[in-house]
């Protein structure tokens, strides 16, 4: 009797262990592709308590604001993170290929991109929230409208909409754009250049770091116009129940929670340069 015990027992803890297994392999899996090139999202070498592993780049990791959003997102949904490195114009191809799940590289949902993907709401830099990073003691700290920097020169991070948004001010001088968010404020700080372009957010922190600067924010119709609504995650079309749990999840941060993510972003991206 007592052998027919054992026996039984031994058959229930491999059904146990068995269906453990099973549920734990199909562990939901939350592929991103990002492009790791910009603030948002940048390339590390070493694991950190933040930053994510590149799936499709062994032994480097991946970290930035964009990263911490998909990770609260991944949370949400109870899914296990994967990220992947792709060059900027390779994000929405492998998004229609089925390769990612989602986009998280800092994509703004231009009515061009909406004729070919979906977008969930806006966790970056909506339209509204552009100013524009001045010296303090500078000829521009009382400047109103875009109208008020004629003649000022501007420089800005290569490849961003910063740079492309000073095509906006009329009258600017536009200076050949840097590789790096840092290079920017040492032009700045060295009177190479009078201003930049930066969303609030980051603007807000960067002041933390340069005091000699502020930033100018503009009234309804006196600053920038875009043809988006802001930097939110990109989607297939038909994926409604995907779009649907990534704005559940985004409806749990606050715009000081959104802040306080940035700032420790930017502080992290800092260290590394």
């Amino acid at each position: 009797m007592k052998k027919l015990f054992a026996i039984a027992f031994v058959f229930i803890l491999a059904f146990v262990y068995a269906g453990f297994h099973f549920a734990s392999s199909r562990t939901r899996i939350f592929r991103v592709g990002t492009e790791c090139d910009l603030t948002n999202s940048w390339e590390e070498e070493q694991p950190t308590d933040t930053n994510v592993p590149l799936a499709n780049k062994e032994g480097f990791y991946v970290e930035g604001y964009d990263i911490q959003i998909a990770k609260i997102v991944a949370k949400s949904i109870g899914a296990k993170l994967e990220v992947k490195k792709l060059p900027y114009q390779e994000l929405i191809p492998a998004l229609n290929r089925r390769e990612i799940d989602a986009i998280f590289s800092g994509m703004l949902d231009t009515s061009a991109r909406k004729k070919v993907i979906a977008f969930s709401d806006v966790y970056d830099i909506q339209d509204s929230e552009y100013g524009i990073v001045v010296h303090k003691n500078g000829k521009y700290v009382d400047a109103k409208t875009l109208k008020d920097f004629i003649g000022a020169t501007f420089i800005a991070q290569k490849d961003t909409n910063f740079d492309r948004a000073i095509a906006q001010i009329r009258g600017a001088i536009h200076l050949p754009s840097v590789t790096q968010i840092k290079e920017v404020f040492d032009k700045l700080q060295n009177n190479e250049a009078d201003a930049t372009v930066l969303d609030l957010d980051s603007a807000h922190t960067y002041e933390r770091v340069y005091p000699n600067f502020t930033t100018i924010k503009f009234s309804a119709g006196e600053g920038f116009k875009f043809d988006y609504t802001g930097i939110c995650a990109g989607v297939r079309r038909n994926d409604t129940k995907l779009i649907k749990e990534i704005n559940d999840a985004l409806s749990g941060l606050s715009k000081h929670d959104r802040q306080k993510i940035m700032d420790k972003s930017i502080a992290r991206e800092w260290e590394n340069l």
